[in-house]
């Protein structure tokens, strides 16, 4: 081994050249840059040998010097420089191999001087590329073996992005290998378009030697003991993502800088330092580590989690009915998106305990093959997912995505591509709920855009957009179950649900990612908490459509709302009395937010992601935050809870004048769905509520009549038209 590779030093050696010295150069100013490039090396965890930085120091520290210093000084640097650059007078690249032994380390960074003789005097950017650089994630299947490296010239502090114009500088070309063995690299540098040397002279081929990384193996423990699934976000000295993210393949995803890992699985790890950020979902402490790799021998690295609450254990279970597997930041080449086990990592991993992976538009043939009307086999006791449908990239998708959960089938009747569909959303929505589907609309606010922040709003939105713009018609059809919260702007999505709710329609709300278009972290950022005698996905999605759960960020939670004694989603979630009284509503609150103010969200506006989160709640610079009693939409009583974790059972005395509906929420991080309050068998009306959705139903119908099929748009009107007549029938009811 010894042997082999000593040889293989020497063959890059012999390939490699003694670079030229530059000499009609000032010694100053190439003393002071060099200085500046030593001290990057250092930043960067791989300073210069101690005899090589100790001559340069005193090198660059002289007051002056002449022609010998400046070859000196360019010898001790040239024996680091892996590639000469040369830009002749006419602005031309032209580069060759220096001095540096070519080796690096599997999954891990080396940092290598490039030396630029400058006779243009060009202050333009030094670039470097790579046709052996690049994702893999979106590279054809041919060419992701040589696809092993990636590469970037280091640019930050102490040096500048652009050359400085000197007759001779040195820069920092950053490479890191995915393998360990021999590996050939063409590495190609330019100073921009048209500054490539003819001849293929601005390219230099290169055979790098990479030495093994250790193999870490995680042993992940939950907090019963059990084996399990983590997230890990582990990072170098200088901030930089292990295991890379450019050289990952499903299911790890490239835009993701954590990985997820079970028990006895492992990642690779060159030499270095490392600080290990570990955790499971927002029930979860996340906790970090240290860990030093020292050799590339095998290790073993124990990681013990902890849980802040456990709603699972209380009967009430997490689930994101928005997940995609192919398309947005997901790669759709070559395999159409990634598979089910892919996307089981991910809600493992994030202790999501149900998850809706939605076949759609991208990757809409190839996905829609893993549809089998249940539960999908890598489902556990204790994780499902299912595939499903979101209606998005149809030619309905302007009247409003559509989410359609527990199908039977998925192919709308008589289609056979996407283009074949209706061109809008309520004969879709109708075909769903005739094969039982649980029907409603994905990302509810876009297309609601409001700026009123008091809720419910008389403004009128725009209705120009894909979330439930249809929705004030469809909910007149019955036959809209849900809509849905948590990833697009708080006050868009609730106005149109809150006055459709005064209006006297029971809608129900779940919480949902759409990963990973709206939100490409992680799956489960908005879930909806569906309470269950038992872990079940059909029951799960029967339970959005009952309204037996709750939405949240998952950092705060609503448990078992209850209004004089009948629990949310029990029955018909009605109470009733016989006139104007108090009612008694009753919940176990729970809440948890660092200690320190997250500045960053709080400073966002609330049409800024993240959308949802409970630090937009913080009370000021405390750690509490508001539970907020409404009825009808409206505030009635505020009480401040302490956000440290702890479990409170919370009773509220709610005045009741009319018939209404009642529900529990931590804005912008969590909220019930309604108990309805019924007085004298009266049906819940607010006028001005009534009055914005009719004419919500004029502007919508406004908005999207024009991209309607000729065929389709007498049905469509008369949808409208009941619509609006049913509104109007309402008014004409009302005392």
């Amino acid at each position: 081994m010894k042997i082999s590779l000593l040889f293989s030093c020497f063959l890059a050696a012999a390939m490699a050249e003694e670079l030229p010295l530059v000499t009609q150069v000032e010694f100053q100013p190439l003393a002071a840059q060099a200085a500046r490039v030593a001290q990057a090396l250092e930043i960067l965890g791989e300073p210069l040998p101690s005899a090589d930085a100790a001559a340069l120091r005193k090198l660059t520290e002289l007051p002056g010097g002449g022609a010998a210093q400046v070859e000196q000084l360019q010898k001790i640097l040239d024996a680091h420089t892996l590639a000469g650059i040369e830009i002749n007078p006419e602005g031309r690249v032209k580069v060759r191999q220096g001095q540096a032994p070519p080796r690096l380390m599997e999954q891990g960074w080396r940092a290598f001087l490039v030396k630029v003789h400058n006779q243009a005097g060009i202050t333009a950017v030094l670039a470097a590329e790579s046709p052996n650089a690049g994702q893999l994630a979106n590279s054809p299947a041919g060419v992701v073996g040589r696809r092993w490296i990636d590469l970037a010239m280091f640019n930050k502090q102490p040096l500048k992005p652009h050359l400085s114009g000197l007759e001779v500088e040195y820069r920092i070309l950053q490479l890191y290998s995915k393998d360990a063995g021999k590996r050939e690299a063409k590495l190609m540098f330019d100073v921009g378009q048209g500054s490539q040397d003819l001849g293929f002279r601005s390219e230099v081929d290169i055979l790098f030697t990479a030495t093994a990384a250790a193999k870490v193996v995680f042993r992940v423990r939950d907090t019963d003991g059990k084996p399990t699934t983590a997230s890990f976000l582990i990072r170098d000295e200088m901030r930089r993502v292990y295991p890379s993210q450019t050289k990952r393949l499903a299911g790890d995803f490239f835009f993701h800088p954590q990985v997820y890992r079970a028990d006895g699985e492992h990642v690779m790890l060159p030499p270095g330092s490392y600080t290990i950020e570990y955790g499971r979902g927002p029930e979860y402490l996340y906790k970090t580590m240290k860990l030093a790799i020292t050799a590339a021998e095998p290790r073993e690295l124990s990681v013990q989690l902890e849980r802040w609450i456990d709603p699972a254990k209380m009967g009430w279970y997490s689930g994101d009915h928005h997940i995609h597997a192919a398309g947005c930041a997901h790669y759709e080449r070559p395999t159409e998106g990634v598979y089910p086990q892919d996307m089981m990592r991910h809600v493992l991993g994030e202790d999501l305990k149900v998850g809706s992976v939605l076949t759609w538009g991208p990757g809409w043939y190839f996905q829609k093959t893993f549809f089998e009307g249940k539960d999908n086999a890598v489902s556990t006791p204790d994780y499902k997912i299912r595939y499903d449908l979101e209606v998005s990239g149809h030619p309905s998708s302007h009247t409003g995505h559509l989410i359609l959960l527990g199908l039977k089938e998925m192919d709308y009747p008589g289609t056979h591509r996407i283009e074949d569909w209706p061109t809008w959303g309520i004969p879709i929505l109708q075909w769903g709920k005739k094969q039982g589907a649980i029907t409603g609309y994905a990302h509810s606010g876009w297309g609601l855009t409001i700026q009123d922040t008091k809720l419910p709003s008389k403004e009128l939105p725009p209705f120009d957009g894909i979330g439930a713009n249809e929705f004030v018609v469809s909910v007149t059809h019955g036959v809209t179950d849900f809509i849905s919260t948590v990833d697009t702007p708080y006050h868009w999505e609730l106005n149109a649900w809150y006055h459709t709710l005064n209006a006297g329609y029971r809608t129900r709300i779940s919480g949902e990612t759409d990963f990973p278009c709206i939100y490409g972290e992680k799956v489960g950022l908005g879930r909806s908490y569906v309470r269950q005698a038992k872990l079940d996905y059909s029951d799960w999605v029967v339970g959005v459509r009952e309204g037996r759960n709750y939405v949240s960020d998952g950092k705060s939670h609503l448990i078992d709302f209850r209004l004089n004694g009948v629990q949310m989603g029990s029955g018909d979630s009605t109470v009733k009395v016989a006139g104007p009284t108090t009612v008694k509503v009753t919940a176990k609150v729970s809440a948890r937010l660092e200690a320190q103010p997250n500045e960053e969200i709080r400073r966002r506006r609330l049409d800024q992601k993240p959308y949802w989160d409970l630090e937009r709640a913080r009370v000021g610079n405390t750690r509490t935050v508001p539970v907020e009693v409404l009825v009808n939409g409206d505030v009635v009583e505020t009480r401040e809870i302490a956000a440290d974790g702890s479990m409170r059972d919370m009773s509220f005395d709610v005045k009741v004048s009319k018939s209404s509906w009642v529900a529990l929420r931590i804005p912008l991080s969590s909220h019930t769905n309604p108990i309805w309050v019924t007085v004298n068998d009266q049906p819940v009306r607010v006028k001005d509520s009534i009055e914005w959705c009719s004419k919500a139903v004029d502007r919508c119908f406004q908005q999207k009549i024009g991209r309607i099929r000729l065929t389709e748009r007498g049905e469509m009107k008369q949808a409208y038209d009941f619509a609006k007549a049913e509104y109007e029938r309402l008014l004409r009811g009302l005392p």
